[in-house]
């Protein structure tokens, strides 16, 4: 009956709907998720799945969810951290999951990507994806299309950073294109505790917010084998795009970042299409078009974290963070710098608050194997780590990225009176926002049809503001 009322208003193609019988179900639910945790057989499935192919199959999915009392989840790409995109773990695992397949890279998908803000190594140059869209296309929660002037200012502030699968399902952006250099460069210099590798990154504390805006460096660190005696090291690997040439990018570093002695030899000059190859892992002889598949390059149990950083971290505290990364199997840490264009929008411009005293950003991971029966260990570890790093990182609120979901933070048990709960994650996510997203929320959507362990919720029976 569900599957008649789904397609009424549209023709059926046979490849948009497969049920847990089907002989294509895991695969299409296996696709494209990230977080090999949530594939495990204990963890609850979707009834079905749904992959639309117009706009008008996920009005009818909405409707039919809607008319039927179905749990409808939304997936974009199935980057997905914490597997809220197919796992419900709330109420009834008796749920439809729409999947929303539109990734460039890796699996990352553009519609969940732009609903959390949408970081990237042009960031500091032009800001977030959300700081660059200038309309939109959702279904809302009565099947309607809206785009920006239907909506209106107030929920198309909303969907711009304010968290997937909490105010409609996006179905379209309309993105402001930005100039890029004809050629562009790129490089990665990796230096172990042997190497200077404290005092290097100290040193890219204080500088990464204030370089060029044309340059980003991320730092990548993670455990090695040091080559002696099978013992093991900590590397940090700078991995950077400029956006210029090579000779330029050698007197930028040398007049900013010279400590971490970068040559001629480490830098390459390349397009900005394949330095997005270049990024992302892919060797140099690789097709753009791998990029369309929407793949991911990452798939593993993990389990993940995040925090702002507003003051330079000490070298003392950073070598009490070598040991500990050197306890754990896994352990892998990325620092994204900030300042640039993040430093010059202000908090409230959109749901997304870490701008102005935001230095860099850290995600925090460590990841196990299959089979792996230590898998409370690795958990209680990353949880010790982000516990260690309380006094170094932002406070009041502890902030953290709405698209590196963390249940640890708090979760919405009963969705229709979960504000308070709501509140711990709501406030790391998204500041003083978060108040005006949850007014906006109670607008549009009052019943919390579009609900997840983390999505906004409605005031519905409570005080209105």
């Amino acid at each position: 009956m569900a599957s008649a009322s789904f397609y009424r208003h549209s023709k059926r193609p046979t490849q948009t709907f497969t049920q847990e019988r089907n002989a294509s179900f895991s695969s299409g639910l296996q696709s494209t998720a990230q977080n090999l945790r949530y594939l495990v057989p204990s963890m609850p499935k979707p009834e079905f799945i749904i992959t639309p192919l117009h706009e008008s199959h996920v009005q009818a999915a909405v409707i039919c969810a809607k008319r039927l009392n179905i749990h409808l989840r939304v997936r974009s790409g199935g980057h997905d951290y914490e597997g809220l995109s197919f796992v419900s773990q709330i109420e009834s695992p008796s749920f439809s999951s729409t999947s929303q397949n539109s990734g460039l890279c890796t699996s990352l998908g553009i519609g969940g990507h732009i609903t959390g803000g949408a970081y990237g190594s042009m960031m500091r140059k032009y800001g977030l994806g959300v700081d660059n869209v200038i309309d939109a296309r959702i279904v809302n929660v009565n099947g309607r299309v809206l785009d920006r002037a239907a909506m209106g200012e107030d929920l198309f502030w909303a969907i711009r950073g304010g968290g997937g699968a909490s105010f409609g399902i996006i179905v379209q952006w309309k993105i402001k294109l930005v100039p890029v250099p004809a050629t562009v460069t790129v490089f990665t210099v990796t230096k172990s505790l042997e190497q200077d590798a404290t005092k290097i990154l100290s040193k890219w504390q204080t500088v990464a917010d204030n370089l060029d805006h044309d340059l980003f460096i991320r730092v990548i660190i993670q455990v090695a084998n040091s080559g002696r005696n099978n013992s093991k090291t900590v590397t940090t690997s700078y991995s950077a795009l400029f956006l210029g040439d090579a000779e330029r990018l050698l007197r930028v570093m040398q007049q900013s970042f010279p400590k971490l002695g970068l040559t001629q030899k480490d830098s390459t000059e390349t397009t900005w299409i394949k330095s997005l190859l270049y990024i992302a892992g892919y060797s140099s002889n690789t097709p753009p078009e791998v990029l369309l598949q929407g793949k991911s390059t990452f798939k593993n149990y993990f389990k993940a974290k995040s925090d702002f950083v507003e003051q330079a971290i000490p070298e003392t505290t950073l070598e009490g963070l070598w040991k500990r990364l050197l306890e754990e199997d896994s352990p892998l840490m990325i620092w994204n710098p900030y300042g640039g264009m993040m430093a010059r929008i202000s908090e409230s411009e959109t749901p997304f608050p870490h701008r102005q005293q935001t230095k860099f950003k850290i995600q925090y991971v460590t990841t196990w194997q299959d089979g792996d029966n230590n898998v409370s260990k690795h958990i209680d570890w990353i949880r010790r780590l982000y516990n260690y790093m309380t006094p170094y990182v932002s406070m009041f609120p502890r902030g953290a990225y709405v698209n590196y979901r963390d249940l640890d933070l708090g979760m919405n048990k009963n969705i229709n009176t979960s504000f308070i709960e709501a509140s711990r994650w709501g406030v790391s996510y998204f500041k003083d926002n978060f108040m005006r997203l949850v007014k906006v929320k109670t607008r549009v959507d009052p019943n919390n049809f579009f609900r997840h362990e983390q999505s906004i919720s409605s005031l519905q029976g409570q005080a209105r503001f």
